[in-house]
């Protein structure tokens, strides 16, 4: 492997012909959203504070919880097995599994702890991958950049990625949530005998697919293409993109999931359960890290931008990533609800790979992006059919039909 050492929003046709329309409209349907969860959020507030009445809302209490910060963690018991400045590899391995080809799980890496695979003891993408039969699971946790990492590039991802494998056996099932889905993806294109079975959820493979938030966004503060502000941002950050500025442009491009979120937070002071939920949240989210300067600008540039790695341009170490090149057992995971990528950009990777159509899965969640990771209904009822599929493909002795 040479390359690792506008329109109107559309409906979509989902599985069995179940019509998917987004749940928003661009960017300026996002912030109607958010001034609409407002008055909705206060109108519950007072409605709650009446019920409550003499006691007062407290609103001391709610200030204190809603700024209080704190460092998210993993719920599962595991071992960090290799060690570099990008990231680490995790190992949660049960037992047996002899012969079965191991599962690698690419998180997000987005300014956000990779710990959300591993969210809750029962909100566990890892979990729910080694309680399908994967018994050899192992995840990528990626590192916040430092002065010495900034410079680090798609090559250097890659690298790493490609270690884990060599760990791993020399070959896995490649799952990857968000962006790491597409970054799996690339990986894949480029080095397709090390991928025994590829899975992406709520990755963007077609960047301009449907009426995307961030595309919005990218036209608003990239006239033209400029990529000036972004530049300038990873200038202001000594080379690095500040995790805060990722969480900030979150927040900003569905404004209305933060301030229901807090006002909620607000009524509900008095639901123990509701404040631990909360507070398991908050620390997750709210916990940044930051992104190498020169790999975010790559991504917006080759991307979000561009569109490359649909339009058949993107190149890695001079190595142009095929799309097609793709012919193993293909799982595509899409949310209904998902504003960050919507399932049109997913699903889009189907029209571009060669692996026969019998072999490709398509399942859409109800909710939105995260719950993708850690929410109840994806890992009940979708994650388990789909690892289901994996494990199918991963027994001894089984081997995978290639369409070539």
């Amino acid at each position: 492997m040479s390359a690792i050492s506008k329109g109107s929003p559309r409906v979509s046709p989902a599985p069995g012909g179940r019509p998917v329309s987004p749940a928003y409209n661009g960017l300026a349907g996002t912030w109607l959203e958010g001034w609409a969860a407002l008055g909705a959020g206060v109108t519950n507030c007072l409605t709650a504070g009446l019920r409550a009445a003499p006691l007062p809302l407290d609103l001391p209490r709610w200030l204190s919880l809603a700024t209080a910060g704190g460092r998210p963690s993993w719920a599962t018991p595991h071992e960090i097995v290799f060690d570099t400045p990008i990231a680490r590899l995790r190992d949660f391995s049960g037992p047996g599994g002899r012969g079965i080809i191991p599962a690698l799980v690419l998180p997000p890496q987005a300014g956000h702890d990779s710990c959300i695979v591993d969210y809750a003891t029962d909100q566990s993408q890892m979990q729910t991958i080694v309680a399908s039969g994967l018994t050899r699971a192992y995840t990528l946790d990626w590192k916040g950049a430092t002065p010495e990492t900034a410079d680090a590039a798609i090559q250097e991802y890659l690298d790493v990625i490609d270690a884990a494998i060599e760990h791993c056996g020399g070959r896995v099932n490649l799952i990857g949530d968000c962006q790491g889905g597409w970054l799996a993806t690339i990986y894949a294109a480029l080095a397709p005998e090390r991928v025994n079975t590829l899975t992406i959820a709520g990755a963007p493979i077609d960047f301009h697919a449907g009426e995307p938030v961030i595309g919005g966004v990218l036209r608003w503060l990239a006239p033209g293409g400029d990529l000036s502000f972004y530049e300038a941002l990873v200038a202001a950050g000594g080379g690095v993109l500040k995790g805060e500025h990722m969480l900030d442009g979150f927040i900003m491009i569905q404004p209305g999931a933060e301030v229901l979120r807090q006002l909620d937070l607000l009524c509900h002071l008095d639901d123990s359960g509701y404040v631990e939920r909360y507070r398991e949240f908050e620390t997750w989210f709210k916990h940044t890290q930051d992104i190498p300067g020169a790999f975010y600008l790559w991504i917006v540039a080759h991307l979000f931008r561009d569109n490359a790695l649909i339009d058949g341009t993107l190149a890695v170490r001079s190595e142009l990533v095929d799309l097609a090149a793709l012919d193993m057992p293909l799982n595509l995971l899409a949310g209904a609800k998902d504003h960050i990528t919507p399932p049109d950009q997913v699903f889009a990777l189907a029209d571009y790979v060669t692996t026969p159509a019998e072999q490709v899965s398509r399942r859409i969640s109800s909710g939105g992006h995260l719950g993708l990771f850690m929410g109840h209904e994806a890992l009940a009822e979708h994650w388990p059919v789909l690892m289901a599929e994996v494990l199918r493909h991963s027994k001894p002795g089984r081997t995978v039909v290639r369409s070539r």
